[in-house]
């Protein structure tokens, strides 16, 4: 019964300094991942570009940043981009982006279920008029009341769930509520030990339920690190990344040695903001 499926939402958070081919495989390894159990049922993927406030070296201004992921995505009908985290004035933790998307979801569950409630009203109105004939309708429009909210889980790569243990990257609490009430879906190549690592500590292990170790077989080794390398080199990066992408690049002439010295010598937003508060020197193991 494809109405008792759990609906889930994939969100993707990342410089994306550019987007690559690599980035939207992770979104179709997650969906398939997902559909084979059986269980869920993917509806959304959403890619949300870290804004300039994270001050990572290297990194090329948000608006650059999100019109090429939106140029990656234009054919997709189910990736999408969202600018809303790269538009604050301040850098995010990955939580409240998870929470802002979590609430959003949870506020157009509602006006969704007030739009659906008019019709059913208006079928039992006639269904006392003619009692058989609506029957049918009456436990078809039952089922979607039942279903719960879809669930936001965080789509990352194996570089990511272990950045969960260099100290004062994340906070603590932060990541347990991360697994704790959304989830998150880690693609990690073949052989790659993330096992161990979530072994290793005790939050992760705890909440290995919510943690879907996804195994990428078709390995794909493109980073956007090497794509920035490349184009410093005036080496191509065809096939490696949209042709949309490649194309704007090109056109704007993105990525120079120049615009990898960006915010050299500069404290990654997290590590400032973390370094000064007490509490988040508590390590993940």
């Amino acid at each position: 019964d494809p109405d008792s499926k759990t609906e889930v939402v994939l969100l993707a958070c990342g410089s994306f300094n550019p987007i690559t081919n690599m980035h939207l495989r992770l979104f179709e390894l997650a969906k398939d991942y997902f559909h084979e159990t059986g269980k869920y049922k993917v509806i959304k993927g959403i890619i949300s570009p870290v804004g300039d406030a994270y001050k990572k070296k290297g990194l090329i201004s948000a608006n650059h940043r999100v019109t090429m992921a939106k140029l990656a995505t234009k054919n997709s009908d189910w990736v999408e981009v969202d600018d809303w985290e790269s538009c604050q004035s301040e850098w995010l933790e990955t939580l409240k982006v998870l929470r802002y998307h979590h609430q959003k979801l949870l506020s157009a569950d509602v006006s969704n279920s007030l739009q659906d409630a008019v019709p059913i009203t208006k079928l039992g109105r006639k269904r006392k008029q003619e009692p058989n004939r609506h029957e049918p309708i009456k436990k078809k429009n039952q089922s979607p009341v039942v279903k719960s909210v879809p669930q936001v889980k965080l789509l990352c790569g194996s570089d990511m769930l272990e950045s969960f243990g260099i100290p004062n990257l994340w906070k603590l609490e932060d990541i347990t509520e991360i697994v704790e009430k959304h989830g998150l879906v880690c693609i990690s190549r073949a052989g790659n030990n993330v096992q161990k690592f979530i072994y290793e500590s005790d939050i992760l292990w705890r909440h290995k339920n919510n943690i879907h170790l996804v195994e990428e077989w078709i390995t794909n080794d493109i980073s956007s690190t090497k794509i920035r390398r490349a184009l410093r080199r005036g080496q191509s990066i065809r096939y490696l990344v949209p042709d949309v992408v490649r194309a704007y690049i090109e056109k704007n002439q993105l990525y120079s040695p120049e615009s990898e010295d960006r915010n050299a010598g500069l404290v990654l937003a997290p590590l400032q903001k973390h370094a000064s508060d007490p509490r988040s020197s508590q390590t993940l193991n």
